[in-house]
Formats: C-alpha cells, sequence, structure tokens
C-alpha cells in the first residue's frame, strides 16, 4: 500500500498527511476545525494512561484521528431521507440513540432546526420511519468505506477492524453486527469513550464530558473504561486543551512512526478524492477522472506542473471541500438558492485550506482551489482574470467541466464526446475557458482521433457485472436496475449479489469506492 513502519527519515510522515487531512471529516461532520485532532490527543493519553500494550496504543491513535473518515458513505441516502447529511451527521454525534429521550431533546431539534413547522413534522415522522434503514445500511456503509480507506492508507487490520465496529455499542445493541462487550475491539472501546468526552469538552467543559460519559455507561460504553477515564480523563482533556493540536498529534504518533512512498502519498490522495465523491452517485469518479484528465493534457502541453505529478493530484484533492456541503445540494435537479449558491462556491476555498493544513500536499492547494476560476473573471472563489491564472490552473478548469459534462448530473444526462467537445469550445469562444487549455484536455479525450482497446475489468468482473456495478453506483434499485437491463427483479438481485461477492463488500457505497479505486466508472482506463 506504500506505507512502511520505519525510524527511517526518508519518505512522507502518515501522521503530517493526515493531520491536514482531518479537516475533511471535521467539515463532514459539522465540528470544529481540529476536533478530530483533539480526539486523538485524549484517546491516545487514555490509551497510554491505561499502560495497554503498543499495538493497542497505535491502532487506537489512527482509529481515533479516522474515525469519521466513513461520513460520506451514506450522504446520498441521508439526504434522500432527512435534507441534509451534514446537519444530519452533527445532530447524531451528539446524541445518545440508545435513549429516545435525547432522540427528542437532542437529535430531532438539531435536525430541524429553522424548519418550518410542517416540515419540521414532516423530518420527524421521516426521522422515525427511515431511522431503522439508516441505522442498518447506513452503519454497513460507513464501516465499510472505513476499512477501505484504512488499507488504502496501509493502516493494516487492526486499524481497518477497530473502524469497522465504530457504530456498535457495549450492550450489543448496535451495528452493523450487534457485537456486546469485550467482543469489541479494546481500540475501538477506548475510542468510543475518549471522542465522547473530547465532543462534549468542545461544547460545556470537562464537567459536561464526564456527566455525558456516566449517561452512556453500560449502554453505548464500556463502564470499566468509564470509570477510568474519570479519574485520568480530566487532566487528559486540560493537556490537550492547552497544547497546539497538530504539533501534538505528531508528537504523540507511536513509534516507529509509519511513513509513506510517494506512490502511497499518491494513493491517500486518491483515496481522500473518492471518499469525498461518495456525497453522490453523480460525483461518483470524477475526482480521479479530472486528475487523469488534467495530467495528459499538461503532458501534452509540457507544464511543469504535469511532470512533476502536482496537476495529477490537485485533480485528486480539488472536490475535498464538497463535503461541507449537503449532498441535498449536489443532488438537486432544480435551481439552487442564492444561500445554496454561496455553499456551492465555498467549496474550492474549503479545497484549498484543506490542502494549506497539509503539509505533503501543500504545495498543489492554490492549484486545487482554483479549479473554478474563469479567464472572464465569472469563476470562483477568488474571480480571477486571465492574466492572473497560470496554464496549470486553465488545464485543471477545462478537465474538470469535461469530466463533469461527461457525467449524468441532477438535471442532466451525460454528453457524449462529441456533445461535450461542442460545449467545451463554446465557452472557450465565449472567454470563459483557456482555447489552448481546453483543446489540449479533449486531444488527451481522444477528441483527436486516438482510440482506446477494451477494457479488462478487475476482480474477474464481466462486462455485464461491470454494468450492473455501474448502475448500483447510480444509487439504483434492483428493480431498477431490473428496468435499465430489461431482466427480472430476481434476476437483477443475483447479478447484484455475485458483483458483491467478487469484489468483497455489501453496501452500494463500498461498491462505489471499488469502482472508483479501480476507475471502473470510465470506459477508458
Amino acid at each position: 500500500m506504500g506505507a512502511e513502519r520505519s525510524e527511517d527519515a526518508s519518505g512522507v510522515r502518515l501522521s503530517d498527511l493526515l493531520c491536514g487531512l482531518t479537516l475533511v471529516m471535521d467539515l463532514g461532520m459539522a465540528r470544529r476545525p481540529g476536533e478530530s485532532l483533539f480526539s486523538c490527543l485524549v484517546t491516545t493519553g487514555f490509551a497510554r494512561a491505561l499502560n495497554l500494550d503498543p499495538t493497542t496504543v497505535a491502532d487506537a491513535y489512527h482509529a481515533s484521528l479516522l474515525r469519521h473518515v466513513g461520513c460520506t458513505a451514506f450522504a446520498h441516502e441521508t439526504a434522500l431521507l432527512l435534507g441534509d447529511d451534514v446537519r444530519v451527521n452533527e445532530a447524531g454525534s451528539r446524541t445518545d440513540f440508545s435513549d429516545v429521550r435525547d432522540v427528542f431533546a437532542t437529535f430531532l431539534p438539531g435536525v430541524t432546526a429553522g424548519a418550518a413547522p410542517m416540515r419540521r413534522l414532516r423530518l420527524t415522522a421521516a426521522t422515525f420511519l427511515n431511522g431503522p434503514v439508516i441505522d442498518r445500511d447506513g452503519h454497513r456503509a460507513n464501516c465499510e468505506v472505513a476499512a477501505q480507506m484504512a488499507d488504502r492508507l496501509g493502516l493494516g487490520a487492526g486499524v481497518g477492524g477497530a473502524l469497522t465496529q465504530m457504530f456498535e455499542w457495549w450492550n450489543g445493541k448496535g451495528g452493523p453486527r450487534g457485537l456486546a462487550g469485550d467482543d469489541i475491539r479494546l481500540a475501538t472501546r477506548l475510542t468510543h469513550v475518549a471522542s465522547t468526552a473530547a465532543l462534549f469538552h468542545g461544547i460545556g467543559g470537562t464537567a459536561m464530558a464526564l456527566a455525558m460519559l456516566e449517561r452512556r455507561s453500560g449502554t453505548l460504553l464500556d463502564p470499566a473504561l468509564v470509570a477510568d477515564f474519570h479519574r485520568h480523563g480530566p487532566d487528559l482533556l486540560g493537556e490537550a486543551a492547552d497544547a497546539d493540536p497538530t504539533r501534538a498529534v505528531l508528537d504523540a504518533e507511536p513509534r516507529p512512526v509509519r511513513r509513506l512512498t510517494p506512490d502511497g502519498v499518491d494513493e491517500a490522495a486518491r483515496a481522500f478524492g473518492d471518499m469525498v465523491d461518495l456525497k453522490s452517485p453523480y460525483l461518483h469518479g470524477h475526482s480521479a477522472g479530472v486528475a487523469e484528465s488534467a495530467h495528459r493534457a499538461g503532458v501534452r502541453l509540457g507544464l511543469p506542473e504535469a511532470s512533476d505529478g502536482r496537476l495529477r493530484t490537485a485533480g485528486w484533492t480539488h472536490d475535498l471541500g464538497r463535503v461541507a456541503v449537503s449532498s441535498g445540494v449536489w443532488d438537486r435537479p432544480g435551481a439552487l438558492d442564492e444561500g445554496e449558491w454561496e455553499q456551492v462556491r465555498l467549496h474550492a476555498y474549503y479545497s484549498e485550506r484543506i490542502l494549506r493544513r497539509c503539509p505533503p500536499l501543500a504545495a498543489v492547494a492554490r492549484l486545487a482551489g482554483s479549479h473554478h476560476e474563469r479567464c472572464d473573471g465569472t469563476g470562483y472563489h477568488r474571480g480571477l482574470e486571465s492574466g492572473e491564472i497560470p496554464m496549470a490552473v486553465c488545464v485543471l478548469a477545462a478537465a474538470d467541466e469535461l469530466t463533469a459534462l461527461r457525467a449524468a448530473r441532477p438535471h442532466r444526462a451525460a454528453l457524449d464526446l462529441d456533445e461535450a467537445a461542442r460545449v467545451l469550445r463554446a465557452h472557450a469562444r465565449e472567454g470563459a475557458l483557456e482555447a489552448e487549455a481546453a483543446e489540449a484536455v479533449l486531444g488527451a479525450a481522444g477528441h483527436d482521433g486516438a482510440r482506446g482497446g477494451r477494457r479488462v475489468w478487475p476482480a474477474g468482473l464481466t462486462d455485464r457485472q461491470v454494468q450492473v456495478l455501474r448502475l448500483l453506483c447510480e444509487g439504483l434499485t434492483n428493480r431498477q436496475i431490473a428496468g435499465r437491463l430489461d431482466v427480472s427483479p430476481r434476476t437483477a438481485e443475483h447479478h447484484v449479489q455475485d458483483v458483491y461477492a467478487k469484489i468483497g463488500v455489501s453496501s452500494r457505497a463500498a461498491a462505489a469506492m471499488f469502482a472508483m479505486r479501480h476507475a471502473v466508472l470510465s470506459s477508458t482506463p
């Protein structure tokens, strides 16, 4: 996977990368920036205060950093059911779902805040009607995506296993497996206790943190660990609150530190791009497609940003900021209102801020954050004009637009390459896109006559199974897949289960992550 455990100073420290990228998860959970780092400090300090073995400490360190790395897995479905997945994430993280009173006191007010009376009533009904679906399918998807992310980051089975149990409860009533007590990994139980304390410390201080642990003790949380935290936690919370979070998390990393090869850094960047693309079925594979398109076009133009890999990395990471915007906005088939447009415009800014906080990726921050700038000054987030926009940005912008045109969107079907080329060239003639950059992107896409050969699909998938996988990634049900393929629903279900078996997952989100990782959503390698 490109990750090694070594004291050798060569290569990039994985924690340097993750400390910056935790902002993706903080934004996706509507948390204050740095909360994932704070939680990691408290969890790791707690594990050490209990004199646990080094492997458990290391697993707890990485699992707490990545606790919410699957936060986009069920975003599309959650937005369909409850309107705003980011708001649901925020409210859900503060709610004790083992206590129905807290559902009324915390979750429902968080989800319905600001809504009109009839809208509040509908959301309340939807919560109780669809809650079991979100619990069952959402938790499974979240856990499977988190495990895939751990694998792609080279973190091993211990961290992946801990992440797959983040929704299990001490009393066995969590999910997706219904594990109870000591059947839940110690690293997971530590993270449950310490991260709950960290969350409520940020809301109401140490007294609230300890009180919330007591309320959850024996239901969601391991009561023995809650008792241990009462002894060690106040000091740990105080020390973490006074620390510089990034520096302290780097210092707290268990030895030997994990380092990434250049290929490992690339895989991590692409993995996070894929994870954010889960926000909507319309976005699956978008970041990887932009990366490859921009890189090939940059090579054609002889750009240094292509030869040193920056264009490709910027393509993988340019949309990280999408995680801060509800999937309901990205999936909207109609016009956006002014507030929603402001959210959309801010996503490029968020992408740049995330990357600037991440030393291994900081060199592409401005490039990635400029992908919606336009030569006529109508772009965002800076509103630059032609003379202020480097050619690499022009290429990335054209690649982003062409990739979007070639994919379906809520308001239109996907365009074929000829139709997309006409749109791209029209935008170049109108002065929005740089003409040479647009032609380089079209040439890299094969519009100059290049042709590709027949694909060999991963995991032994057949052409028909790839067709099924693509439909599954669109968010279609078995019955809808049957209609598209003109087969019976039972046959479609068999196809879906065969695909799941071959690629080793059981949720749509995890299937989409596989498809993006292996470029199955594109007709060309």
